[in-house]
C-alpha cells in the first residue's frame, strides 16, 4: 500500500490501518523481525497506537490553538481601542499610566528646518517626475533630490529696513522687498 500523498493526517490513518491488518495476519507469529530488530506483535501494536495518539493529540491541540488564536483576533481591537481610551485619558499622568502598565506616547520630534525645505523640494520633484498619471503608475515613479543646501538668513536687519529707522534714504543699488511673496511649503 503506497500513499501518492502522506500529510500527518494520513500517517495516523495508516498507523490505525497497519494495526488492524498487523492483528488480523501476524496474530500467530511469535517474533517479527524488521528494522534491524525482533519485535513481537504487542510491541508493534503498541508502538503504532502510540503513533496514532500522538497524531491525534497534536491534532486536537492544533484546533484548540486555531480556536484561541481566533477568538484573540477578534477580541484584539477591543483592547486595542481600551489601551487608546486610557492613554487618552491619563495622558498628563505617567504615574497613572503605569498602573495600567504603559507608557505615554514620546511626544514627536519637530522637523528642523532643513529637514522641511528638504521634504518639499522632494515633494516638488516627486510631483514633477509623476506627473498626470493613474494612481498605480503614481506608486511606481519616486522624485530624486540630492545635495540640498538651506543657506539660513543671518543678518538681523535688511538694509532698506536699517535705512528707514534712521530717517536716512536707502542706498541707491539697494531696493525695497517687493510685495510678492514666497509661498512656504506645507508640512
Amino acid at each position: 500500500m503506497s500513499n501518492s500523498t502522506k500529510n500527518k493526517g494520513t500517517e495516523a490513518d495508516l498507523a490505525t490501518q497497519l494495526i488492524a491488518g498487523a492483528q488480523k495476519h501476524f496474530a500467530t507469529i511469535a517474533a517479527l523481525m524488521f528494522a534491524s530488530g525482533s519485535f513481537t506483535l504487542a510491541q508493534v501494536v503498541t508502538q503504532l497506537q502510540q503513533l496514532a495518539t500522538l497524531r491525534t493529540d497534536v491534532d486536537n491541540a492544533k484546533a484548540a490553538l486555531e480556536a484561541k488564536l481566533a477568538t484573540e483576533t477578534v477580541q484584539a481591537p477591543a483592547r486595542r481601542a481600551f489601551v487608546q481610551f486610557v492613554k487618552t485619558t491619563f495622558s498628563k499622568s505617567p504615574d497613572v499610566l503605569a498602573d495600567f502598565g504603559l507608557k505615554a506616547d514620546k511626544a514627536r520630534t519637530p522637523l528642523t528646518v532643513e529637514q522641511k525645505a528638504a521634504a518639499a523640494a522632494k515633494s516638488k520633484a516627486t510631483r514633477s517626475a509623476r506627473g498626470t498619471k493613474g494612481s498605480q503608475q503614481k506608486l511606481e515613479i519616486t522624485g530624486g533630490v540630492t545635495g540640498v543646501v538651506v543657506t539660513p538668513v543671518t543678518a538681523s536687519k535688511p538694509a532698506v529696513a536699517a535705512a528707514v529707522e534712521n530717517g536716512t534714504s536707502a542706498p541707491a543699488n539697494i531696493q525695497a522687498p517687493s510685495a510678492t511673496t514666497v509661498p512656504t511649503p506645507h508640512s
